[in-house]
């Protein structure tokens, strides 16, 4: 049995890595509404506030990614989104977001809101946040319940899915 695979009594993953073509085809769909449907955007101060504002995002976007794949890494455990992980991982990242790099996908997609005033980016970061949690969190978590038992239970209070 390799480390992808259920063990016995565990919910089965998916086969699809949903997380990142959700994200991919947000990406996608908000860049061709804005082509073809631009809404409008603030302008003026607030607008460069926002464009500073989305650098920071972005900046944190990298942060993010690279200190939970990192501390998966150390863990010795999965970066596959299918896959089962061997560790229950609760600290760095993980312990203010139960789901940093889904965090950071939708961070992604504000940051670029904020900086190229394409304002499509905003409404489908929230969808694909919400698709996402129904498509692949929710499945994740019961998993993980199964597996790590109290210890992901307590875990889940204590620290938020999202932020």
């Amino acid at each position: 049995m390799t480390a992808n695979q259920p063990k016995t009594g565990l919910p089965k993953p998916g086969h699809i890595p949903w997380p990142p073509l959700i994200y991919l085809a947000a990406i996608a769909i908000s860049i061709v509404l804005g082509l073809f449907y631009p809404l409008p955007w603030i302008g003026d101060l607030l607008g460069d506030i926002l464009f500073a504002a989305g650098f920071v995002a972005l900046f944190g976007v990298v942060a993010l990614w690279f200190t939970a794949i990192r501390t998966m890494i150390r863990a010795k455990t999965t970066l596959n989104p299918n896959g089962v992980p061997e560790h229950l991982i609760t600290s760095g990242p993980f312990g203010i977001s139960r789901n940093p790099i889904y965090l950071a996908n939708t961070l992604l997609m504000i940051g670029v809101a904020f900086v190229s005033g394409v304002a499509w980016f905003l409404p489908m970061a929230f969808i694909a946040a919400f698709a996402t949690q129904k498509a692949a969190v929710e499945g994740e978590e019961k998993i993980l319940a199964t597996k790590f038992g109290k210890k992901y239970r307590d875990y889940a209070k204590r620290v938020r899915r999202w932020i």
